[in-house]
């Protein structure tokens, strides 16, 4: 996690919501910007060729040109955030 400030944990669980090439989901503990840029730098060079949009005031990461949440999320728990989805049924 990022040490710039203290992350508060939110429990609300929600979809991640499927797109036709990628997945967006929420992550509570995304609360400045280089929270977002840790997440996306973590993404994107894990899985190259997607492009990832991380938002800390919406608290929403999407990720284009990669659609497997569970590879996603085992990336942005490793980079010591938490999201807050799980996968939307198809």
């Amino acid at each position: 996690m990022c040490s710039c400030q203290e992350h508060s944990k939110s429990t609300t669980e929600t979809a991640a919501k499927p797109l036709d090439n990628g997945v967006s989901f929420r992550v509570d503990d995304m609360t400045c910007g280089h929270c977002a840029g840790t997440i996306k730098k973590a993404i994107e060079t894990t899985l190259p060729g997607t492009a990832v949009n991380a938002d800390p005031e919406s608290k929403l990461v999407t990720v284009e040109g990669f659609g497997d949440y569970a590879a996603i999320k085992s990336i942005v728990i490793g980079a010591g955030y938490t999201p807050s989805a799980a996968p939307a049924s198809a």
